[in-house]
């Protein structure tokens, strides 16, 4: 009878897990339609053009005074929301495991950034101000949002299931990236069609992103639950010497610390091609609208299977070595867009493709091998740190993509300035042994890792 009692449990245990797995992985197809459809694609180009619409003879706008040339503008915005992110991620962070409510945080940033990005209807003319503020707005509460969902990890899903979740997670949310952008390719190649203006169009797309984001959210917010912590510990007001003590409780972990700064610089990176991309194609290599909306429809139908793929790739030689492969792959293919023909669209595609091969796999792959590093009890406090390592940190690329652009007025060397990123996230990567890392962490090492 207790036999039978504890199979019971054990099996409703396992379903409530995949329960609150498949609730987790609705977040990534709720918010990664913002990073795909605006970040990515829309708002980079149309921005620009705004602020060029708005700018002096010479091409500069002029933002508090600061002359700015109008093609950095969009550049500088996102560096903008990524400091601001490194003010609020560690309140949220100190608040979650304060509290352990979660859920309630969740729902605050994601409604604010939905709020924010439906707000983008409202760019028109010369707004390239409200442009980026919206932005600012946008980026920095998804960038609190996956603090909080990127801490749930290590609750819904144990060691062995991580890569997979993860990479589950990073594929949900690209198959959503891809659904939308097939109807936005639709209304903007057709908005003649639908009586709009092609800059109505866009800003439909731009807005239709957040009222995604919103509704979607509403899932994980009732298949998640909160696990209570006991009362204490610092208050949100001091998320930033609760941030201290993550980074002074990390230096008793140096490992772990070492992966982090690893991971900081190599995803910069990959966070800067991710909004920049557009800007490139369109600006340097003049690209229409379509076939940039193509070519990252292509990246997300592609990043599906990378994701998945890759995870069992990390099954077979380890999260680590796989990360590493995806790092080269990087380097050739930002080394290859450097060269690309103007004017010649199947290229860019080419160049698209090897992106969306390691695209998701490579963050997928960095985020649950990171959740392996966390001792148990810190989830939220230590996924502050690593959100602030993923966005929170990543101002760095869009601040030297936009200064080489206003240094040289060539897009060109702007993206060829960021394969440095990959290359010192490489040699950092290697030196770092992940299976002492987890023992120090308190953790099992998996099989392979």
């Amino acid at each position: 009878m207790r036999t039978d009692t504890v199979r019971v449990r054990g099996t409703d245990e396992v379903a409530e897990r995949r329960r609150e797995q498949r609730g987790w992985y609705f977040y990534d197809w709720a918010c990664s339609v913002y990073s795909t459809s605006v970040l990515t694609v829309f708002l980079g180009p149309y921005l620009t053009s705004v602020a060029k619409h708005a700018a002096d003879a010479d091409g500069f706008v002029h933002p508090l005074g600061i002359p700015i040339r109008a093609g950095s503008f969009f550049a500088y915005s996102v560096s903008a929301s990524v400091i601001l992110s490194i003010f609020v991620m560690p309140m949220a962070g100190a608040a979650a495991d304060r509290t352990g409510r979660k859920k309630p945080l969740l729902a605050a940033s994601a409604y604010l950034g939905a709020a924010a990005t439906t707000g983008m209807f409202f760019l028109d003319g010369d707004r390239y101000l409200l442009g980026g503020l919206l932005l600012v707005v946008a980026n920095a509460s998804v960038a609190v949002s996956m603090v909080l969902y990127n801490s749930y990890l290590p609750q819904i899903a144990p060691p062995e299931e991580r890569d997979a979740v993860s990479s589950r997670g990073w594929a949900f949310g690209y198959a959503a990236g891809s659904l939308v952008l097939i109807a936005d390719l639709v209304l903007f190649t057709a908005h003649d069609s639908f009586g709009v203006s092609e800059s109505t169009a866009v800003r439909i797309c731009l807005a239709s992103a957040g009222i995604w984001w919103g509704a979607f959210t509403l899932v994980p917010l009732r298949r998640l639950r909160d696990r209570r912590t006991a009362p204490g510990g610092r208050t949100p007001a001091h998320g930033w010497r609760q941030l201290a003590a993550t980074v002074r409780d990390m230096r008793g972990k140096p490992l772990t610390l070492s992966f982090l700064f690893a991971y900081l610089v190599y995803n910069d990176g990959i966070q800067t091609v991710i909004s920049q991309a557009s800007v490139y194609g369109s600006e340097e290599l003049g690209l229409s609208q379509s076939t940039l909306i193509v070519a990252v429809l292509l990246v997300q139908v592609l990043a599906i299977g990378g994701a998945l793929g890759m995870g069992r790739l990390a099954r077979t030689y380890g999260a680590k070595r796989t990360i590493l492969g995806s790092l080269v792959a990087w380097t050739v293919t930002l080394a290859a867009g450097y060269f690309l023909p103007a004017g010649a669209p199947v290229w860019f595609f080419v160049l698209a493709a090897g992106i969306g091969l390691v695209l998701g796999g490579s963050q997928a792959l960095s985020r649950s091998l990171f959740s392996h590093l966390v001792p148990q009890g810190k989830e939220a406090e230590y996924f502050s740190a690593y959100e602030m390592s993923d966005r929170g940190m990543s101002w760095l690329g869009p601040l030297l993509f936009g200064l080489t652009y206003q240094l040289t007025g060539s897009y060109r060397d702007a993206i060829i300035s960021l394969v440095a990123f990959f290359v010192i996230g490489f040699v950092l990567l290697a030196r770092v042994p992940v299976g002492r890392a987890i023992r120090d962490a308190g953790n099992p090492v998996p099989d392979r890792i």
